[in-house]
């Protein structure tokens, strides 16, 4: 046997194959001793031991060297399968360790075929398996089309490695953040938990170790370059950015959003939260078939409970409602109270210019009366009484609307009102 190609072969492998030079030395070396025993017949120990430096072979057996020639076509064939079977093991167990290594990470592959519902994905050193339970729900692939997906778990059987993949899985959002957001993996932004039902919305929250970063923000990037990657690839998949808080008054707000929440009462020994929201809110907060409510519970690990202000002071909230009631109660009253004052105002404002109007014509009357000669009196008299009577009139009309008013004003203020708007009118006539 060739030296040199022996140790070319050896080279080869372990570059092609990614296996170890010392186990593919060991996989020759139980291939000869296999064959040897054939060759000879014999069941003694036959030991063989090559050269790693310069590839010489040494057998021995029984204490008698034995010359590699000597084995013969036959032995050297059973050899070459001894030694793809050991070969083929190694290249198994070399697959397996590198994917379980790179277990729940992303890994890109071409679609080979279809086996039913479920898609089998090339991965580069063995094929992987994307069940119908991984895949999103109205998303279509054909064979030749590269897919992104998770690695869920590794398998071996035999000589084969099988690798299940996922679409689906949280984890798998969780891994395009962190490849979209550097922040990330400089650990300045941390995710903390992942919410999803996939196809339909997924809930994120993360949380700044800095300050001076805004969690939310790095994470949808400028002009929501970072999200819409994410986005595109889980094909419209809704994501809502939360941020993390310790504290359950924060969190749980924060987690139902975009709804907005009035007030919480928390439960810490189940872990149970009513969650107080407006009544236009409901739906919002629930969510389509409770989406919204449903992922909430998922990221916080809180059982929520929605209720609705309404419900909340129907239930438990009878002294806000009754404070709330004798508040409207007093607002009434005081507007009788204003309507009041305000119909006296009008009275008194009409009555005074009534008497206005009277004095002005006695003022006309008394300077026309000098001037004039009898017949001009006569006429001043006749224009008096003309005056008078417009005046009386005018008071009549303030009767009519004093009338009017009184049924909105107590009987003290009218009487009062009554009272002043004689003494004027007696006055002036």
């Amino acid at each position: 046997m060739d030296k040199e190609a022996l140790l070319r072969l050896v080279d080869s492998l372990h570059r092609d194959k990614d296996i170890a030079k010392e186990k593919v030395f060991e996989g020759i070396e139980a291939a000869i001793v296999s064959a040897a025993k054939k060759h000879y017949k014999v069941k003694k120990d036959i030991s063989v031991k090559i050269d790693r430096e310069t590839g010489d072979i040494n057998i021995e057996g029984g204490g008698v060297h034995i010359d590699p020639s000597e084995l013969g076509r036959i032995t050297a064939q059973t050899a070459k399968q001894v030694i793809i079977q050991k070969v083929r093991e190694a290249e198994c167990v070399a697959v397996f360790d590198e994917f379980v290594e790179r277990k729940g990470t992303i890994i890109s592959g071409v679609v080979l075929r279809f086996e039913g519902a479920n898609m089998i994905v090339d991965c580069g050193k063995t094929e992987g398996v994307l069940y119908k339970s991984g895949q999103i729900y109205g998303e279509y692939y054909h064979v030749g089309e590269r897919v992104r997906a998770l690695i869920t778990d590794v398998k071996r059987f035999a000589h084969k490695v099988k690798v299940c993949l996922s679409r689906t899985h949280p984890d798998f959002v969780r891994r395009l953040f962190e490849m979209e957001v550097p922040e990330i993996n400089e650990e300045v932004i941390e995710i903390k938990g992942v919410a999803r039902e996939s196809g339909f919305r997924t809930k994120i929250a993360v949380y700044s170790n800095d300050n001076n970063v805004d969690c939310v923000g790095a994470c949808v990037g400028l002009r929501g370059v970072r999200i819409k990657s994410v986005v595109d690839e889980l094909n419209g998949e809704k994501i809502d950015i939360v941020t993390w808080s310790d504290i359950p008054e924060e969190l749980l707000p924060n987690a139902l959003k975009p709804a907005d929440v009035s007030g919480i009462v928390l439960s810490a020994e189940n872990r149970t939260a009513s969650v107080v929201v407006p009544d236009e809110q409901f739906s919002l907060a629930i969510g389509k078939r409770g989406l919204n409510v449903r992922l909430a519970s998922m990221l916080t690990d809180w059982n929520l409970d929605i209720i609705t202000e309404s419900q909340f002071e129907k239930d438990g909230g009878e002294d806000t409602f009754d404070v709330d009631s004798e508040a409207g109660n007093n607002g009434e009253n005081d507007g009788e109270v204003m309507e009041s004052n305000e119909s006296s105002d009008a009275e008194e404002m009409g009555n005074s210019e009534v008497a206005d109007s009277v004095e002005d014509v006695e003022d006309e009357r008394e300077n026309k009366i000098p001037d004039s000669d009898d017949g001009c009196v006569e006429d001043a008299e006749g224009m008096e009484n003309n005056e008078i009577s417009r005046v009386a009139d005018s008071v009549e009309d303030v009767e009519g609307e004093r009338e009017n008013r009184k049924s909105d004003s107590d009987d003290g203020c009218v009487e009062d009102g009554e009272g002043m708007e004689n003494n004027e009118i007696s006055k002036e006539v």
